[in-house]
């Protein structure tokens, strides 16, 4: 009787080992595989990733019979460019800055009815392209992220429209950056710089504001502004408060700032030519 009873014994041991609901707690070697809805979801989130990472440029855009579409490149030195943060898109380089919600899935960028400025722009191509570009970035678009990196929409009316992509300053630089004012005086002058004879710097001097946008204190004295704003142009005899996000460069070569500065927007301008 005992010599039955040790054969049964082992027999039970395995098959309890053998049963999934007697598995040890925190054991994932019987976890279930992911999902197709979960590896779709994952691709997703890189795609958005990818979106928010680049300023993407107008390249090129064709009507469902392979014509280009004329309308769309008003600006030819400065194509219609997307950018993507958060859940938001915006347009900008047309005659207006539009923006509105987006959402990606399953293949789709569907975005919201739009927002626009309501600035008149004199150029009448530069007004019909505000209208070129809403009729066709709204609604469900068909999305393809290419491996060579380009961004391709697809209208329900058989428009392709494909962009280039532009790595954000965040991207560049590793972070959001600082928001910073700065006042940018309407003359440059001469100043000292040991590798660039007869340099002229702008003059700046930092402006603070409140939560509402009040001026705080009074500024201080204008500075030679040895660095560069990229996207700014300074014209002689203009005045500008200017909106700049202000990037801490890691390693920089020798000799080199440590900040890299970028326009975000002219906030204020004033002409001041003799």
């Amino acid at each position: 009787m005992k010599r039955t009873l040790m054969l049964i014994l082992p027999l039970a041991l395995m098959a309890a080992c053998s049963d999934p609901s007697t598995a040890p707690a925190g054991r994932d070697d019987l976890a279930p595989a992911p999902t197709a809805a979960a590896d779709q979801a994952a691709v997703a989130r890189l795609d958005v990733q990818r979106l928010q990472g680049s300023h993407w440029r107008l390249d090129s855009a064709t009507d469902a019979s392979g014509k280009r579409i004329d309308a769309l490149f008003a600006r030819a030195d400065t194509p219609v460019t997307l950018d993507f943060k958060d859940d938001r898109i915006a347009i900008s380089n047309t005659c207006n800055r539009m923006g509105g919600g987006y959402t990606l899935a399953d293949g789709s960028l569907t975005i919201s009815p739009m927002a626009s400025t309501m600035m008149a722009c004199t150029d009448n191509n530069l007004m019909a392209l505000d209208q070129a570009v809403g009729s066709r970035l709204e609604g469900a678009l068909k999305t393809e992220l290419g491996d060579a990196g380009q961004l391709t929409l697809r209208t329900a009316k058989g428009d392709v429209l494909v962009f280039t992509p532009e790595p954000t300053a965040e991207t560049r630089y590793g972070g959001e950056g600082e928001t910073v004012f700065l006042e940018v005086a309407a003359q440059t002058k001469p100043c000292p710089h040991p590798m660039i004879r007869d340099k002229q710097c702008l003059q700046t001097r930092e402006i603070r504001y409140d939560a509402n946008g009040i001026k705080q204190g009074e500024p201080g004295e204008w500075e030679n502004f040895y660095d560069v704003i990229e996207g700014y142009t300074h014209e002689d005899g203009v005045r500008n408060v200017v909106r700049v996000k202000r990037y801490k460069i890691a390693n920089p070569p020798a000799d080199a700032s440590s900040n890299a500065y970028v326009l975000d927007m002219v906030v204020e301008s004033a002409n001041e030519k003799k």
